[in-house]
């Protein structure tokens, strides 16, 4: 295989993101630092759809923001197709959760698709018009929707237009954050099922973020599951909800709904309440809340290796399964 062949997609190399905490009194004598994302390191192949998944709080939106060039990290390395990101912003788009807030209330559709080119220089204006066209059509939109301003749609068309907007610089990466969880229940299949026409036909990549395991399920290729800033686990789809190693992934499993049985399929539940990221625990940071803590949890941070003869599906915990 040429070195070319194996160069991932995106590579996220121990990436940090920490935010210093200021105020006065006490906090101005001892500074304190919410490490929001903590040495993580994963990478998206091109045409895969790798999902982020935990509670809030976990960091899965932070990680997200440093992929689209939104935020700086405090430390690691990005690289896009082999190269810093730095230089890949038309390579790298986002679609946000919420639509009707992503896009400006002041601009019809048309200017809303056309702005990512007109920012880039890219083609002339007659292209410009064609190349939003052609968008408008490819998310499902009727052709009069250009000359249309945002507040005239319903939320799922505002996320079509949210799309259309991201694909516009032809993108080999979106970053989509939540990209159901602000649409009716009965949009959200409709939308999922757009996305995945897109990167059939465009042959995209994904970081999709989401709480919804049941969609990171049907369009994952691979979940990473964070854990107050930390990779967890990191497996290919199929054999984390087969068999999750981590104790926090069979938690979160536990608490998907399942019609016709009952709703969990066994004891682990999650107790308590996620630890402040600004006072993470000693050891491993899940073990306040773990059924299989032990002294070493307590002082020792595990590492992510594999699990017992599953290769692929790494976990960061003493006691994996």
């Amino acid at each position: 295989m040429s070195e070319l062949a194996a160069t991932p997609l995106l590579e996220v190399d121990r990436l940090s993101v920490h935010f210093p905490q200021h105020g006065g009194g006490w906090f101005r004598r001892h500074r304190q630092v919410l490490r929001a994302v903590e040495n993580v390191s994963l990478t998206v192949e091109s045409g895969e759809t790798v999902a982020l998944v935990g509670e809030s709080g976990s960091g899965k939106t932070t990680l997200g923001s440093v992929v689209a060039g939104l935020r700086t990290p405090t430390a690691g390395r990005l690289r896009f197709r082999g190269q810093p990101l730095e230089g890949a912003r038309r390579g790298i788009q986002i679609v946000f959760q919420d639509p009707y807030s992503a896009l400006d209330p002041r601009m019809p559709v048309s200017s809303l698709i056309a702005e990512p080119l007109l920012i880039q220089r890219v083609g002339t204006a007659a292209e410009r018009r064609a190349r939003t066209a052609a968008l408008v059509e490819q998310v499902g939109l009727p052709a009069d929707a250009l000359n249309r301003y945002p507040h005239e749609f319903s939320g799922g068309q505002r996320q079509r237009i949210a799309i259309a907007r991201a694909l516009a610089p032809d993108p080999a990466l979106i970053v989509a954050d939540e990209p159901l969880s602000a649409l009716d229940v009965s949009v959200q299949s409709q939308i999922l099922n757009l996305l995945k026409s897109i990167q059939e036909t465009r042959k995209l990549s994904y970081l999709f973020i989401s709480h919804d395991l049941g969609v990171v399920n049907h369009l994952a290729d691979r979940v990473a599951v964070l854990y107050l800033g930390r990779l967890a686990e990191l497996a290919p789809a199929a054999e984390l909800f087969a068999r999750p190693s981590h104790p926090y992934t069979q938690a979160l499993l536990t608490a998907i709904p399942r019609i016709g049985r009952r709703r969990t399929r066994g004891s682990r539940t999650l107790r308590s309440e996620m630890p402040s990221p600004l006072a993470p625990p000693p050891g491993c940071v899940f073990h306040p809340r773990c059924p299989k803590a032990q002294a070493i949890c307590r002082t020792e941070p595990p590492a992510l290796a594999p699990a017992p003869g599953r290769p692929r599906q790494l976990a960061a915990c003493h006691f994996k399964d």
